[in-house]
């Protein structure tokens, strides 16, 4: 081709550009996500207020019903993610057809799936809950909250799961309006039902639950109304492909399995930190509240809008570009979550002030939010390239990043550290910051190394989506 050779300068001014337009594709793409995540912990506070209200009785019996409440959002998050890997992919390869049976097949999964927390939360609740070894009223309101929660598991299962499939396509918008909106009911309701104001009648506990399965309910029959109305490209058919079902599950499975280990985890977790002390148990929280309220809406933003943005290039059949995207995507997070992480390092102190004035419990929290601050670096660029890699129904690496990392650092090596060794708080923070490390090292080394966009044409052309040409 005719023309000068192109220089050093224009090349760096290109890389640019790319960059640049990468950047702002996602953050069209990730502001809706932010919103609706923002909104989501709004709706989390504001529970933890009512019952505060309420009892000390009230708080224990929703956070601990909200151990088991875990489960189903994490089946839900394990299918939303292989519906947005399949439905991003079709869209980018123009495959209407495979994309609409995908986002059908994994939306009566969810339904499916969520039936056997239905039976749990009738029989089980009471004993679920007594088992963990909580006091009588704390039982009683517990089981009360967990019945109710689980009685909407295959609704919130079909919301999750319709909210990532529409997403895939590259509508971020339709899903977080939806879910704002069932959010602020949510906080509604649980203010009037949960305190009985504005005459409606004082349900206390129950009002609270009430109000979220309202809200799992509203959310699943409006994603699906939105999905099988004219107004979006997506739409529901028969479904008839068991290929397609296959895929789905091939490529939830390790995220199910991923989130299940984060859950379980955190039990031992949690007693390694009361062999310290109470203090530190509390103070855990209150620093990764800190650092969660400030960074979590941006980091799953990231991690959504990489999978639909390498999804969508992976089905146009560009796979320079998808890896291209990744990486910038992380940098992006890099120079976000990762500023915000290092401003809440250096005001920790500032930050705990609002949580907590019981000086020993405060000293620990300011240690847990720096170190939580110091690793959000590491945090937000595994999240990315976690996401990219889930593009690429490629969720094998980072359930086997997470898990091990999981186990071999935020687990063993806090009690060893922290226990055995004497260090106490300072050997937990520790073991949190090599997980992270680890994590991304490991996702790093997957997304560098590894064959995850053959792996996705493959799959593409098992099911139809592309030729195998």
């Amino acid at each position: 081709m005719g023309g000068r050779k192109p220089t050093g300068s224009d090349t760096h001014q290109s890389l640019r550009e790319r960059v640049h337009a990468v950047w702002v594709r996602v953050l069209v793409l990730a502001w809706p996500i932010m919103a609706e995540q923002t909104t989501r912990t709004l709706m989390r506070t504001v529970d933890i207020i009512v019952t505060g209200l309420l009892s000390p009785a009230a708080i224990a019996a929703i956070g601990l019903a909200d151990l088991y409440a875990r489960l189903p959002l994490r089946i839900g998050l394990g299918l939303g993610g292989g519906a947005i890997a399949l439905s991003s992919q079709d869209t980018g390869s123009g495959a209407t057809d495979t994309r609409d049976e995908a986002i059908t097949q994994a939306v009566l999964l969810g339904a499916v799936a969520g039936v056997p927390f239905v039976v749990f939360g009738f029989l089980l609740s009471e004993l679920a809950i007594e088992v963990l070894g909580a006091e009588a009223d704390v039982v009683t309101y517990g089981a009360i909250y967990l019945a109710i929660i689980m009685a909407t598991a295959p609704a919130r299962h079909v919301s999750i799961i319709a909210g990532r499939a529409l997403q895939g396509t590259g509508d971020t918008l339709s899903p977080m309006v939806v879910n704002v909106i069932a959010n602020l009911l949510n906080v509604s309701g649980s203010v009037v039902l949960g305190l009985g104001l504005f005459g409606a009648p004082r349900l206390e506990v129950v009002g609270v639950g009430l109000a979220t399965a309202a809200a799992n309910v509203f959310t699943a029959v409006t994603l699906c109304g939105v999905i099988a109305g004219p107004w979006r490209e997506a739409g529901f058919v028969w479904p008839s492909d068991p290929v397609i079902a296959r895929q789905l599950l091939t490529v939830s499975a390790p995220r199910v399995a991923e989130g299940m280990v984060a859950t379980a985890i955190e039990f031992p977790f949690n007693s390694i930190l009361l062999m310290i002390s109470t203090e530190a148990n509390a103070a855990y929280q209150i620093g990764r509240r800190v650092y969660q309220q400030f960074s979590s809406p941006l980091s799953r933003g990231y991690n959504v809008a990489a999978s639909i943005v390498v999804g969508q290039y992976l089905g146009e059949g560009n796979p320079a570009e998808a890896r291209f995207n990744g990486w910038a995507i992380a940098g992006l997070g890099l120079a976000t979550v990762g500023v915000i992480g290092l401003v809440i390092a250096l005001f920790a102190e500032t930050f705990v002030s609002i949580f907590t004035s019981d000086p020993e419990t405060a000293d620990h929290a300011v240690t847990f939010a720096q170190v939580y601050g110091i690793s959000a670096p590491l945090l937000v660029v595994y999240i990315a390239i976690a996401g990219s890699l889930q593009g690429a129904s490629e969720t094998t690496i980072p359930f086997l990043a997470r898990a091990s990392g999981l186990f071999l650092w935020y687990l063993c090596f806090s009690y060893v550290a922290a226990i055995w060794l004497g260090y106490g708080v300072v050997g937990v923070a520790v073991g949190i910051f090599l997980y992270y490390l680890w994590a991304l090292l490991v996702v790093a080394w997957g997304y560098r190394s590894s064959d995850w966009a053959g792996k996705a044409a493959r799959m593409m052309a098992e099911r139809g989506s592309i030729s195998d040409d």
